[in-house]
């Protein structure tokens, strides 16, 4: 999930005007040209560093992860839960061992879904992560066809969406990637109004351009159109340490620029087809972003963010979100968001200070 090369800044004077211009924006009176986030969500790992190899108690659930579903006014802090990770070697082979039940993980069950869509949250399994990158790269060689219809029937049983999480930088299949995605839209066609669950297909692109080119340019091009969709949108992942406000903003600008000079090129992206990824659990600390919304990230890039221009692609201004790496347990040596860490002061503020509509409603497609 985490994009291990962030683009450089050019020069100390360009930083620092960014970075002016970055903090500046929220200041401006009620933001009058923000649009407003439709995407405001969360991965999610579990207890056991994004395995879901145990069937968990839902009351021990409930207790480590009440901050999801409660900002502490009864209202949810997300409108979205993306369960990290199905393995999807293992899901292509139906595989059924400790931590497996037909390929999916056992703890990523109908008791869980159930949890948030109660809420009103809408929930995605992501298939894939960097440590299954291999497993991605067997099982499209092997038959990305049949791995896109076992993720349909996936997302049809248990009423979720699909998240594509293929970090391979190098040589990705992309052939083979495509047939997942032809064989799971015949299976759920695109769908704008966001009305079938399952419909949902999503893609996870690196923080700007510079890693994840193959896969970012092959998505671009051909999947995230405003004019001919046929994945939802991409989010742009979180780099390899939380990022200032003014890189976290250079990362995403590359996106709604493209890269004309890559050859391939990289196409620009509409902001309507992409979120921005930060931490709110990074290694041993929980970020701003978790506890403290006054001084965080997403405040600080948050008028870039709902007023960022289409450089190209697509016609209106702002990215369609935020997303934030990751609920309860990320690593096994890492931070927990569980009590006391619980992040209604970060995420579930954030929430309340844009307004972040739960449940999602339809997202703009231009």
């Amino acid at each position: 999930m985490r994009s291990p090369v962030m683009p450089v800044i050019r020069s100390a004077a360009a930083a620092a005007l960014l970075v002016a211009a970055v903090t500046a924006l929220p200041a401006q009176g009620a933001a009058a040209a923000a649009t407003p986030m439709q995407v405001y969500g969360a991965w999610h790992c579990s207890d056991d560093a994004c395995t879901w190899a145990r069937v968990r108690s839902m009351a021990d659930f409930d207790a480590a992860n009440h901050w999801l579903v409660d900002r502490g006014d009864g209202r949810p802090s997300v409108n979205v839960v993306v369960l990290s990770f199905v393995n999807p070697l293992r899901l292509l082979d139906g595989t059924t061992d400790a931590g497996n039940a037909a390929g999916v993980p056992v703890g990523m069950n109908q008791q869980v879904v159930d949890y948030f869509t109660a809420h009103g949250i809408r929930v995605m399994l992501s298939i894939g992560g960097i440590t299954y990158t291999g497993d991605w790269d067997t099982a499209l060689a092997r038959n990305g066809a049949l791995l896109g219809q076992r993720a349909a029937a996936l997302a049809s049983k248990l009423g979720v969406g699909i998240e594509i999480d293929y970090e391979n930088a190098n040589n990705p299949n992309l052939t083979g990637l495509q047939s997942f995605v032809d064989a799971y839209r015949a299976a759920h066609p695109y769908d704008a109004t966001g009305a079938d669950p399952a419909a949902r297909l999503t893609i996870d692109v690196a923080a700007g351009d510079r890693w994840l080119i193959g896969i970012d340019q092959y998505a671009t091009a051909n999947w995230l159109s405003t004019t001919a969709p046929v994945l939802d949108y991409a989010n742009a992942m979180v780099p390899s340490k939380q990022p200032s406000a003014a890189t976290a903003v250079s990362n995403w600008q590359e996106h709604l620029d493209g890269k004309p000079g890559y050859s391939p090129a990289i196409p620009p992206l509409a902001p309507a087809k992409f979120t921005a990824g930060l931490y709110i659990a990074e290694g041993s600390r929980v970020r701003p972003e978790c506890t403290d919304f006054a001084n965080s990230v997403q405040k600080a890039t948050a008028g870039w963010l709902q007023s960022a221009a289409p450089n190209g692609a697509g016609t209106s201004a702002g990215l369609l979100g935020f997303m934030f790496w990751a609920a309860e347990k990320p690593s096994t040596r890492g931070v927990t968001t569980a009590p006391p860490n619980g992040c209604e002061g970060g995420v579930g503020a954030g929430a309340t200070a844009f307004a972040a509509p739960v449940p999602m409603p339809p997202l703009r497609q231009s």
